[in-house]
This record gives structure tokens, C-alpha cells and sequence, in this order.
């Protein structure tokens, strides 16, 4: 079965924007806490130091989602995109559904 690449292409572009609109959602989770002991109890400052690590985490993933989205980019144009990197084998079209990024087949990731 061939793989379509105008969809793998929506898909990717989608995925994309998915991922740039959390960015930009989660940019003041991202901030630098306030430390004003005034202001904001020492629980509430060390909860809200806790969200922005799990909001930079988080910001990390999506930042290498977008590098793996470039990566299936570069294999579309090289015409190595929904083949695994490892076995060589076609990729099935849901796993590509599922993870349009998906450098390895199911066996092997």
C-alpha cells in the first residue's frame, strides 16, 4: 500500500500547530515565579515553582516533537518517509494516523 503524503503532510501541519498553540498557551506558566514573601505564602510560591518545572517539561517534549516533525519533513523530501528506519519495512498508515513523527515501526520502536 503507498503512503499518501499530501494526508502524512496534513497531518504533520496539524500536529504542528497543535504543538505551537500549547506553546503559546503555557508561555506564562513559563514565567519566572514572584518571590514576594508578601504577596504569596511559602506553599503557594513552592506550587507554583512546581507548575512552571512541570511547564518547562513539558515545553522541552513539544519543542522535540517539532524537531521530529522537521525530521519527518526531511524524510518526505528524501522520499524515506513512512519506512522504518530500522527494518526498512512500510509503516502502517495507522500508526502514522497515530504518530505522524513515527520513525520506526511498531516492531521496532
Amino acid at each position: 500500500m503507498a503512503i499518501d503524503i499530501e494526508t502524512a503532510k496534513k497531518r504533520l501541519e496539524a500536529k504542528r500547530e497543535e504543538l505551537e498553540g500549547l506553546s503559546d498557551l503555557s508561555r506564562e506558566a513559563r514565567d519566572t515565579v514572584e518571590l514576594d514573601q508578601q504577596a504569596v505564602g511559602r506553599l503557594s510560591r513552592m506550587d507554583a515553582m512546581q507548575q512552571q518545572a512541570m511547564a518547562e517539561a513539558q515545553e522541552r517534549t513539544r519543542q522535540l516533537d517539532l524537531q521530529r516533525i522537521e525530521q519527518a519533513y526531511r524524510r518526505i523530501r528524501d522520499d524515506d518517509y513512512g519506512y522504518c528506519a530500522t527494518c526498512d519495512e512500510e509503516i502502517p498508515d495507522g500508526r502514522l494516523a497515530i504518530d505522524p513523527m513515527a520513525e520506526r515501526c511498531v516492531k521496532c520502536a
